[in-house]
Parts: C-alpha cells; sequence; structure tokens
C-alpha cells in the first residue's frame, strides 16, 4: 500500500511539474505612458469674492511605467500644476525603482509615492474634486526622496515602513540633513472594511546665524476606518500634527488636528452621489488667548454628484463651503464644475 501511495504521489508531482512548464508564459519587458488631467470651472458665491468665476486647468500627471522583469519595475511622473509664481510649473513627482522580493514584500527607492494619505485618497475617491484631509492641509507630501518596503503580514494585514528626507517632492534636502521616519498599519478583517493606524517623526533643524541648531520634532498620528459595500460607502479619519504648522515646518508646541467624514452612495455604475465634512483646529500656544492658527480653522462642507460617461473620463457638479472660526473672516461659499480625464 505504501508503494502504491508513494507512486501516486510522485505520478502526481510530475504531471503538476510538467503543466507548469508547458503553462509558464515567458515574461516579456513592457511599459505604458499615462496621464491624468485635472479642469474645472467655478463660481465664487461668496459676497465680497474678487473673482467671481474662472475655468482653471488645476493639475496634469505624465508619466511612464515599465517592467523589467516580474521583479523589477521603475516609473517616472511629472506633476504640472499652478504653483502660486507660475501658471504651469512642473515637478518629478515620483521617479522610482520597485523590487519584488517575494510575495509579501516589495521595496522602493527614489521619489518614491507614499502612503500616509493613500488609502484615504482612494477611499474618499474624488481627489480631481478635492484633496484628502492630510493633503489639503499640509500634514504630509504625496511623495519623497527615500527608502519604502511594503509588508504583507497577513493576508488581512499589511506594513510599510520609510525613511525620506523629509521635505517632500517639491525641494530637494536641505543642508541640514533633515529625516523622516514612520510607517503605516492597514487592517482588512473583511473586503468591506478597511483600518489604518499611521505615525512617523520628522527631525528638523534650522540655521541661526552661523550654527546649525535642533528644531522640534514634527510629528504626525493619523487613524483611519472605513466600510464599502457596493452601493454606498463610509469613512472617516482623526489626524493630529504636533510642534508644526506644516510638515516641514518645525514650530514648538503649534498643534494642529481634525477629523474628516466622507461618503458616497453609488445609483449605478454612472452615477454617484457624495458628501463630506472636514473640521480643522489648532491649540493656543503659551500665554495666547486665541489659537495660534484661527485665521484658517474652519469647517468644510462639500455634496455633490458624479457622472462617469465612459471608464477614464468623470464628471462632477458639486457645492463646497468653508466656514472659518475667526468671527471677522467671511466664510466662503463655492459652485464647481470638475472634469477628470485618464489614459
Amino acid at each position: 500500500m505504501k508503494k502504491i501511495i508513494i507512486s501516486a504521489i510522485l505520478f502526481i508531482a510530475v504531471i503538476n511539474m510538467n503543466y507548469a512548464q508547458e503553462t509558464k508564459v515567458e515574461f516579456k519587458p513592457s511599459g505604458k505612458v499615462t496621464g491624468t488631467i485635472f479642469f474645472n470651472y467655478h463660481r465664487d458665491m461668496t459676497e465680497d469674492a474678487l473673482q467671481k468665476s474662472a475655468f482653471e486647468l488645476d493639475r496634469s500627471y505624465f508619466g511612464y511605467a515599465y517592467a523589467f522583469s516580474d521583479k523589477f519595475s521603475a516609473k517616472i511622473t511629472l506633476d504640472v500644476g499652478n504653483d502660486n509664481v507660475s501658471a504651469f510649473t512642473y515637478y518629478l513627482k515620483a521617479a522610482q525603482l520597485d523590487y519584488k522580493a517575494a510575495s509579501w514584500a516589495k521595496l522602493s527607492v527614489g521619489m518614491i509615492g507614499l502612503n500616509q494619505f493613500s488609502d484615504q485618497e482612494k477611499f474618499w475617491g474624488y481627489r480631481y474634486i478635492y484633496k484628502s484631509f492630510q493633503d489639503q492641509h499640509s500634514f504630509g507630501s504625496g511623495a519623497d526622496l527615500g527608502f519604502n518596503a511594503e509588508l504583507s503580514l497577513h493576508k488581512t494585514l499589511k506594513m510599510n515602513l520609510f525613511a525620506l528626507n523629509g521635505e517632500g517632492y517639491k525641494k530637494v534636502q536641505d543642508l541640514y540633513g533633515k529625516y523622516k521616519i514612520g510607517g503605516n498599519l492597514v487592517y482588512t478583517p473583511t473586503d468591506k472594511i478597511i483600518l489604518k493606524a499611521y505615525y512617523a517623526e520628522q527631525d528638523s533643524k534650522k540655521l541661526v546665524g552661523t550654527a546649525v541648531v535642533e528644531n522640534p520634532t514634527v510629528s504626525n498620528l493619523a487613524f483611519f476606518a472605513g466600510y464599502n459595500m457596493k452601493t454606498f460607502r463610509i469613512g472617516g479619519e482623526y489626524n493630529i500634527m504636533n510642534n508644526g504648522k506644516k510638515y516641514s515646518d518645525a514650530a514648538e508646541d503649534h498643534d494642529l488636528s481634525g477629523f474628516s467624514f466622507y461618503t458616497t452612495y453609488v445609483i449605478n455604475k454612472k452615477v454617484e452621489l457624495f458628501a463630506r465634512y472636514d473640521k480643522l483646529e489648532s491649540n493656543k500656544v503659551g500665554t495666547a488667548s486665541t489659537n495660534w492658527n484661527n485665521s484658517k480653522d474652519g469647517s468644510a462642507i462639500l455634496a455633490g454628484i458624479q457622472f462617469t460617461p465612459v471608464k477614464g473620463v468623470n464628471s462632477s457638479l458639486n457645492y463646497r463651503s468653508w466656514n472659518y472660526e475667526l468671527a471677522s473672516n467671511e466664510n466662503t461659499s463655492m459652485l464647481y464644475l470638475n472634469l477628470e480625464f485618464k489614459f
């Protein structure tokens, strides 16, 4: 009996090896060009608005991705947009090499795309309309120079760890050697639920006279949860930044925090309804009687409809407002027609 069992196992193994050899497809290096364009027309309904309406080409991304093998791939992306200096200025958004070391591990180096708010942005789903909370309020950058390791710890749990310059993709490394380290932990117990925690610390230095001195360490802590069904999704996030006016601008005891809630109802494959509420607030520093960022603190309301006529083209009619905490600031009220097309 043992001989029969062993013979059967060997027979099955030989068949599987032959089948694998016959069905294995030889890898062929290949690449593709990519592009994404954000366009809008908006009407400013704020009472004292100077510019009542305008057409804008918000941002354009152009790139090329190439796979050298099933282990190595690379991509380069240019970010073209308005930086308040020139109507159209381009930056190198990505220039990274990826190495799939194993089925559970991927390493990336260069100007790499970051995961600080990528999951939230993907869940929100309308980046061409409005940035995710952390991106909108400069809690972090979408890309930076450095190293990233993405690890699948379990089919429901993944983690990434990074070491970066810390300036973002629009600035090169400064003369004083800043650095940023941190990581994400993402748990997806089912295909409907996503939970995420993020933490990072950013060393900071500045020049005082001829001496380089330490600035306070800027830290970021964020939590995100989302529930996604076929026709309905709802998500929320809470974000804290300590000792920073923005991720790259350290300031002792200057903290920012806030939350964002968003929801979408899918009517059909082409039409969706969405809404979002954001709240941003800062703290009082020392003996100050008001919050240090009170001229910008406030809450946003955004709601609209998206229409997707064909794959790769999205359009939206939406309303958004910003209500300031500072009573002397005039609240804003805007109506937007947004368009995204990508290839």
